[in-house]
């Protein structure tokens, strides 16, 4: 019987370990690189920007609505910036392929990408 337990109690830990390990690596993706969907429309709700990374062909204009209550907020990136604005919308054309990071400058863990490709 104690070489039994012997030889399973490793095996326990070992499972136990690989286990922990999945549940804390999730899907691969982390909140500093959100998973890249295909969308035109990106939410500023909650303190946060709703997807945080979208994909678009080059032309495409994407539109941010405002959509955090009595919060404010702003987008700004490499050659757009909108106003400080509590509703409402701002969209910017996207011609060129590239990866655009924005923020908003009020908030700092507001930030995303667009990433322009196609």
């Amino acid at each position: 019987m104690r070489s039994s337990i012997r030889y399973l109690a490793p095996a326990i830990v070992l499972a136990f370990t690989m286990g922990l390990a999945a549940c804390l690596s999730g899907s691969g993706t982390s909140a500093s690189t959100p998973a890249v969907v295909d969308a035109t429309e990106v939410h500023a709700r909650d303190l946060q920007f709703e997807p945080q990374a979208i994909q678009v062909k080059p032309g495409t204009t994407v539109t941010w609505s405002f959509e955090d209550g009595a919060v404010a907020h702003d987008v700004r990136g490499d050659g757009f910036s909108s106003p400080v604005k509590k509703t409402g919308t701002f969209t910017y054309r996207f011609d060129q392929a590239g990866t655009f990071q924005f923020r908003c400058t009020l908030h700092g863990n507001m930030t995303g990408r667009v990433v322009v490709a196609g």
